[in-house]
């Protein structure tokens, strides 16, 4: 039995995951969906105060609450910044980690430093006009490539703003991701912003990745479910 950790990204809750949760337990897993502080129904928690060390505390905390081990952690888009930081606190827990079209930050890297110019700066002026500064306000969920309209009405009716202040602060990690155990990426071919490519084509090029790739948008857990249960499984095989 493997233990999956899934870890939403901005805007998002435990609730994405929904689609993929009950296939993974059906096949013996036991899946823990936590959300982050400040974010779905824990969005009254959010304050200046929530900086990206709170999300991975949040995921350490559940991780270590649960007494979990053999840990395949999986996190989509910002999430790759959490269960970096994750693995440098307690990466002997972790089985596997599984970057769902996700950033790939190097130690002293940031959201703010990982994004395409100019983009970290429109988001400080989309809070800002939104009356919250420090609260980032969700695109809808075309923004993502998503296709399905029920998909569409479905996440606008449940993303909420996200904490700016984890996107300030830097990954400190030691050591390499490589020796917490088998490195999978996943990269959404159908994404149309094109700003994971790089961490794409850097799986593809290392002998320490196993690169998958599917023809959707960004929402993999809500476009193609079943094809990332397949995915998740044999990354927990590896």
């Amino acid at each position: 039995m493997t233990n999956f950790v899934l870890v939403h990204g901005a805007w998002h809750g435990g609730w994405c995951w929904r689609k993929i949760e009950g296939a993974l337990r059906a096949a013996g897993h036991q899946v823990f969906a936590p959300t982050l502080t400040g974010l779905g129904e824990r969005a009254h928690l959010a304050s200046p105060d929530v900086v990206l060390s709170t999300h991975i505390q949040d995921v350490v905390g559940l991780i270590e609450t649960e007494e979990l081990s053999d840990v395949i952690l999986v996190g989509h888009s910002y999430a790759g910044t959490v269960i970096t930081g994750v693995a440098g606190r307690i990466p002997d827990r972790l089985k596997g980690l599984v970057y769902l079209d996700a950033f790939v930050p190097e130690s002293g890297q940031s959201m703010q430093s990982m994004a395409i110019s100019g983009r970290f700066e429109q988001m400080q002026q989309n809070a800002i006009e939104a009356g919250d500064p420090i609260m980032i306000p969700p695109p809808s969920a075309d923004f993502w490539s998503v296709i399905e309209a029920d998909d569409v009405a479905w996440l606008n009716r449940r993303v909420t703003p996200h904490p700016i202040n984890t996107y300030t602060e830097a990954v400190e990690y030691s050591g390499e991701l490589k020796d917490v155990g088998p490195l999978t990426y996943i990269h959404a071919a159908g994404n149309k912003l094109g700003q994971f490519d790089r961490f794409a084509e850097m799986a593809e090029q290392s002998p320490d990745w196993h690169l998958e790739t599917v023809p959707c948008g960004h929402e993999v857990m809500v476009d193609m479910p079943d094809e990332l249960v397949e995915m998740l499984l044999a990354a927990a095989e590896r």
